[in-house]
């Protein structure tokens, strides 16, 4: 019996590959083959081999024919340089080749319509309309034709862009030869701002102008209120009696050292009072207060009735008009004398001064009344008016007092004589700011960056005061200052010179600045103030204060009084 025998190999490429031969069931064949067999076995082998390829070279085959069929598509749709530009696919930012190509048609009427719009706005400027008419007509023509082009997916040819581009040639031409070329059109720009800045600094002054006659100007509230106090005390004979009564019962605390004596120089009824009312409310112990006020003799009446009827809590306030100190005459003070001078007042007043910009708002600050007061300069002679008191609390009259004061009674001045909150923040409010340096005198005593410091509450320590003569210094500095080149405004200059190395600088809590003037003011810093000053143009009763600070003022004024209802205050 033969059977069927089945041998498999497994060549290089993986495929199986399988041989049959005959055996005798039970026995090995072992007989050796002819050569002729060996060699017909052989060719049948190769031939099989022929017949049947591997699966490895099929796949081969196949990868070629991929790789040479991809590169003819490509060849096929690599763009050709010389196909046009409306053929040719737009970037993905929708840009084509032709509109960043510096010789295309679409390139040259972009830029031609730039420039025809910066000569259509000069020409409206200079009110050639027709020319601006003429310029927007092309302007609108190339847009048509580059937005035809962009739609239609088709190039722009020379023949529709030549007409355009020669007309807008020929306006731009025009528009040079009338000038409106770059260079000409600069010096017009600077010439126009130089008119507009000289129109500024003009609504400057002017807004100056109407800022500082409105602060000067006396309310019409305010004037009944002194016209109708003065009627009273004029006409009220027990009224006088009254406040005369009053005067003579302060007249032991008037002297009395181990009080606390405040001094109030103001010609302002309603603010003296809101200073005094605020001070008393706040106080731990009113009874331990007296106020000193100094007023002038036109208002002197107006503040006896004031204070003859209205309750302080039985606080002392002594009233005085600086008419009445004989000895402030201009033998001895230097600024009155110069005051009274013609060519002072002249340079305080005249309304014509040179140069404008800041020299006239410097000059607008002159005019203020105030500077011209011997109210504003009287707080240099705190010792002579007071000379058996030892140590004061001087309060401006547009200050609110909202803690309680006594412990400045008992500061540690150092042996200074000012105690005051220093206003200087890196170079604002150094004395470089207020005195001119360019001056040797100036230059030679003092430091340009030394700290500026407040009036408007501040602690006098009049022992130290006399003994270092401080009102001394100041009529030198003044006797210095007659051509005025040392400094130009006010009394705080002075006043820096004067108490120069003798001011103690105070916690800024105690005194809070700029409620006159700066919208910015922190609340916070309002609400824990000890003091807080409404310095600058916008007073507390005027129209121009500032609403968000004026209800802290408007808390120690008695609208129900009967003289404020008569005047309208509300």
């Amino acid at each position: 019996m033969l059977l069927e025998k089945k041998e498999v190999f497994v060549g290089l490429n993986g495929v199986k590959i399988g041989r049959e031969n005959g055996m005798r069931a039970g026995m090995f064949n072992s007989s050796s083959p002819s050569p002729q067999q060996r060699l017909r076995k052989e060719l049948g082998r190769r031939g099989l081999a022929r017949r049947r390829p591997t699966y490895l070279s099929l796949l081969l085959i196949a990868g070629v024919l991929f790789i040479a069929g991809f590169l003819l598509v490509g060849l096929q749709w690599h763009p050709n340089p010389s196909q046009s530009v409306g053929e040719r696919i737009p970037g993905v930012d929708g840009s084509t080749d032709e509109a960043l190509s510096l010789d295309s048609l679409s390139r040259q009427l972009g830029d031609q319509m730039t420039l025809c719009k910066s000569y259509a706005v000069i020409a409206k400027e200079n009110n050639n309309l027709q020319l601006a008419w003429h310029l927007s007509a092309q302007i609108r023509a190339a847009q048509q034709l580059l937005s035809l082009a962009a739609t239609r997916g088709t190039p722009i040819l020379w023949e529709g862009a030549e007409p355009i581009m020669r007309e807008m040639s020929a306006l731009i031409f025009q528009a040079k030869e009338l000038h409106y070329d770059s260079a000409t059109m600069l010096m017009k720009l600077k010439a126009e701002m130089q008119a507009l800045e000289e129109m500024a600094n003009t609504a400057a002054t002017q807004s100056a102008t109407f800022g500082q006659l409105a602060a000067e100007a006396v309310p019409k509230s305010l004037h009944c209120l002194s016209l109708r106090l003065v009627t009273k005390w004029a006409t009220d004979g027990k009224l006088r009696e009254k406040a005369e009564a009053m005067q003579k019962s302060f007249v032991p605390k008037l002297t009395d050292t181990a009080l606390q004596h405040f001094c109030v120089f103001s010609d302002n009824v309603l603010g003296a009072s809101v200073v005094i009312n605020s001070t008393i409310m706040n106080s731990h112990n009113p009874e331990r207060l007296v106020f000193h006020v100094v007023t002038d003799f036109v208002n002197h009446g107006a503040m006896q009735t004031w204070f003859a009827e209205n309750d302080f809590k039985g606080v002392a306030v002594e009233i005085r008009y600086v008419e009445s100190f004989t000895w402030l005459n201009a033998t001895y003070v230097p600024v009155l004398k110069q005051l009274q001078d013609a060519e002072t007042q002249s340079y305080y007043f005249r309304s014509n001064t040179p140069g404008g910009g800041e020299a006239q708002k410097t000059a607008l600050k002159f005019r203020n009344p105030k500077y011209l007061s011997m109210l504003n300069h009287l707080r240099f002679y705190i010792p002579e008016v007071y000379p058996t008191l030892e140590k004061v609390v001087f309060l401006d009259d547009d200050v609110v007092v909202q803690r309680d004061l006594s412990d400045l009674f008992s500061l540690d001045l150092h042996g200074n004589v000012n105690g005051a909150v220093e206003t200087c923040l890196e170079s604002f409010h150094r004395f470089h700011k207020y005195l001119n340096f360019s001056h040797p005198k100036i230059k030679s005593h003092f430091d340009p960056d030394a700290c500026g410091w407040a009036f408007g509450m501040n602690v006098f320590d009049l022992v130290q005061w006399r003994e270092k003569n401080v009102t001394a210094r100041y009529h030198y500095w003044q006797e210095q200052n007659v051509d005025r080149t040392l400094w130009k405004l006010g009394t705080l200059p002075a006043g820096l010179l004067a108490f120069y190395g003798l001011t103690e600088p105070l916690d800024r809590r105690w005194h809070i600045l700029g409620l006159g003037y700066d919208a910015n003011i922190d609340a916070e810093s309002i609400e824990n103030g000890a003091v807080v000053h409404y310095n600058g143009n916008m007073k507390p009763w005027l129209k121009l204060a500032m609403s968000r600070y004026k209800p802290v003022w408007e808390r120690y004024v008695d609208y129900q009084n009967s003289y404020l209802q008569q005047c309208n205050f509300h």
